[in-house]
């Protein structure tokens, strides 16, 4: 069963953000095509398309909905099927390395140099640790076969 696409509208011509969302959703759905994925989660994304296609409201609000129908379908994937975007990983546990690394080396090293300060020492130390946990992740999962050969940009 193939996937459904995203029906073109002229507003996706006229405004950049909406041909950027769309660009986005529909290269997505290309590199998901390239994948082997089972037919009930192939039901599902077309179930979601189908709401985007026939999404009757303005222009802000069909933005919203392309945005989610992203999320929901690359949620999907990553809990069906365990697949994800490239650098999925990188981006959080960037986020991850900076609260959970960062800020707690941060306030160590503040304390003990006396000067809280000092914090924002802990930010970078902890945004490095998480970038490479984060990039062995995302190898291991390529290794595996369960990237997608797509990013959002």
């Amino acid at each position: 069963m193939p996937l459904t696409p995203l029906t073109s509208r002229p507003s996706f011509e006229e405004n950049p953000k909406f041909a950027k969302a769309a660009h986005n959703l529909s290269t997505l759905l290309v590199a998901i095509e390239k994948k082997n994925i089972p037919e009930s989660v192939e039901f599902q994304i077309n179930e979601i398309m189908a709401g985007v296609n026939n999404f009757p409201g303005p222009d802000p609000e069909l933005l919203k909905q392309i945005k989610s129908a992203q999320v929901a379908i690359l949620k999907l994937l990553e809990n069906d099927l365990g697949i994800v975007a490239k650098n999925h990983y990188q981006l959080q546990w960037f986020a991850l390395g900076m609260t959970a690394f960062g800020v707690p080396l941060g306030v160590v090293f503040g304390a003990s140099l006396g000067n809280m300060a000092f914090i924002g020492i802990g930010l970078p130390i902890g945004m490095a640790i998480g970038i490479a946990v984060g990039t062995s992740k995302d190898k291991e999962t390529e290794s595996k076969g369960k990237q997608l050969d797509w990013s959002a940009k």
